[in-house]
C-alpha cells in the first residue's frame, strides 16, 4: 500500500503547484518567481519574531523591534512586487517604495545601534540583527533600480549601519563576524533576486521569439503554397485559355476538330485538379524531364516550335532537377501568356567553365514580355533557386526576344 500513498501523496502536490502556478508557460514561472520573492519576507518576519523573543532586550524594546521590522516586510513584500514588474517591463520604475524601504532600513539599523550604545542588547544580540537586516534588504533595490545605482545602494545601507554598529560599541570577534557574513550574503542576495527577475525576462523572451517563430511557420507556408499554387496553374490555365479559343473557332466553322481541342480542356483540367490537390498535401515536386517534356508538348500545341537540348540533365540530382523544373514551367506559362505571336523557343540545359549548371529559356514575340520585378512568378522562381544558391535573370533581346536563364553552382548541385 506505501507506493500507492507516496503516488497519491506525489499527484496532490503536482496538482497543488498546478492550482498556484496556474497554466503552463512564463506566467507560471513569473508566479513562481513572485512567490519566492515574497516567501523571503514572510522568512523576515518570522527572523524579527524570533528575536524579540530570544534576546536580551526587554519587552518594550523587543515588541518596538517587531513592530518596526513588520513595517520594514510590509514595504520589502511591496517593493518586491512592484520591481518584478518594472523589471519585466509591465510597470513604471517604483522609485518612493525604494526611499521607503531604504528610510525603513536605516531605521531598523539605528535602533539596533540605539538599544546596543544604552546597553538594552548585548554584541551576539546586534550581530544577527544587522546580518539578517542587510540579508534581506539587498535584493528588492539591485531589481528595482540600474546596475550601477542599486550596487550603490545595495553597498551604501549596510556599510554605513557596519559604521555606525562600531562607534555604538560593537567590537572583536562579534563586529568581524558580522562584517564577514555582510559581504558574503549581501552580494550573494542582490545577485539572486537579480538573477531571478532575469531568469523570468529570459523565460518571457523566449515565449514571443516561439510565438513569432510559429506566425513566421504560417506565413512562410502561404507564401510557399501561394507560389506553388501559382507555378501549378499559370501554365495550365493558359493552355485552357488558348485551347478553349482554338475550338471556339474550330467550332464556328463546323470542324470536328473543336471535340478534340475540348477533351484535351477537360484533360489539362482534370490535372491541374490532381496537382491542385497535391500541392495542398505538400508533397509536389517538379521534375525536370517531365517539365521539358510538357513544355515541347503544350507550346507545339500552341504553335510555337520548340527545341530542346538537355546536356546533363540526367546527371543532376534530385533537388536540381526539382528547382530547373520549376523554372521550365514558368518560362513555359510566361511564353503562353505574353509573348505574342511567338514562332519559336529553345531551351537549353548545359554545363559551363565555371562550375555551374546553366538552364536558358529563349523564346521570340517579346513585345509585351513581362517587366522583371513585376508578378509574382519570377520572384518565386528566385525564391526557389536561392535555396539551392541559384540565380535568375530575365531580360528582353534587342530583336524581340526574350531570355531568361538560371544558373546553379555545381557545388550546390552535388549536395
Amino acid at each position: 500500500m506505501e507506493p500507492e500513498v507516496t503516488w497519491s501523496a506525489t499527484m496532490s502536490v503536482e496538482t497543488w503547484v498546478e492550482r498556484l502556478g496556474g497554466p503552463d508557460g512564463p506566467e507560471r514561472y513569473r508566479r513562481y518567481t513572485l512567490f519566492t520573492i515574497t516567501f523571503f519576507a514572510v522568512a523576515e518576519a518570522a527572523l524579527w519574531v524570533f528575536w524579540g523573543k530570544t534576546s536580551d532586550a526587554g519587552t518594550p524594546e523587543s515588541a518596538l523591534v517587531v513592530a518596526l521590522g513588520g513595517v520594514h516586510v510590509g514595504v520589502q513584500a511591496l517593493l518586491s512586487r512592484a520591481a518584478l514588474r518594472h523589471y519585466l517591463g509591465a510597470g513604471p520604475r517604483p522609485v518612493r517604495l525604494v526611499a521607503l524601504y531604504i528610510v525603513a532600513t536605516v531605521a531598523m539599523a539605528a535602533l539596533g545601534c540605539a538599544l546596543l550604545a544604552t546597553g538594552r542588547i548585548g554584541d551576539p544580540d546586534l550581530a544577527s540583527y544587522l546580518i539578517w537586516l542587510h540579508m534581506f534588504y539587498a535584493g528588492p533595490p539591485m531589481l528595482a533600480l540600474p546596475r550601477g545605482p542599486g550596487a550603490v545602494l545595495v553597498g551604501a545601507v549596510p556599510v554605513a549601519a557596519l559604521g555606525a554598529a562600531a562607534a555604538s560599541g560593537l567590537s572583536g570577534e562579534r563586529l568581524a563576524i558580522t562584517v564577514g557574513t555582510t559581504l558574503l550574503m549581501v552580494p550573494f542576495m542582490a545577485m539572486a533576486i537579480r538573477v531571478s527577475g532575469w531568469s523570468v525576462r529570459l523565460i518571457e523572451e523566449l515565449a514571443r521569439a516561439r510565438e513569432t517563430q510559429a506566425r513566421l511557420a504560417v506565413a512562410e507556408e502561404r507564401l510557399r503554397f501561394g507560389r506553388d499554387l501559382h507555378d501549378v496553374l499559370g501554365r495550365n490555365l493558359a493552355v485552357v485559355a488558348l485551347k478553349s479559343e482554338l475550338a471556339v473557332q474550330l467550332a464556328r466553322r463546323g470542324r470536328e476538330e473543336a471535340v478534340g481541342q475540348m477533351e484535351e480542356v477537360q484533360r489539362i483540367a482534370q490535372e491541374s485538379q490532381r496537382e491542385i490537390r497535391a500541392v495542398v498535401r505538400g508533397y509536389r515536386t517538379a521534375d525536370l524531364h517531365t517539365e521539358l517534356a510538357g513544355a515541347r508538348s503544350v507550346l507545339e500545341a500552341a504553335g510555337i516550335d520548340c527545341r530542346i537540348e538537355n546536356g546533363p540533365a540526367a546527371r543532376l540530382p534530385a533537388q536540381t532537377q526539382a528547382a530547373l523544373g520549376w523554372v521550365v514551367r514558368e518560362g513555359t506559362t510566361n511564353v503562353l501568356r505574353h509573348a505574342q505571336g511567338a514562332s519559336r523557343c529553345e531551351v537549353t540545359v548545359r554545363a559551363t567553365v565555371s562550375d555551374a549548371v546553366l538552364l536558358v529559356m529563349e523564346n521570340d514575340g517579346a513585345g509585351t514580355a513581362p517587366v522583371p520585378g513585376t508578378g509574382s512568378g519570377l520572384p518565386g522562381l528566385r525564391e526557389r533557386l536561392a535555396e539551392v544558391d541559384g540565380t535568375l535573370d530575365a531580360e528582353p533581346g534587342p530583336d524581340g526576344t526574350f531570355r531568361l536563364t538560371a544558373r546553379i553552382p555545381w557545388k550546390a548541385a552535388d549536395e
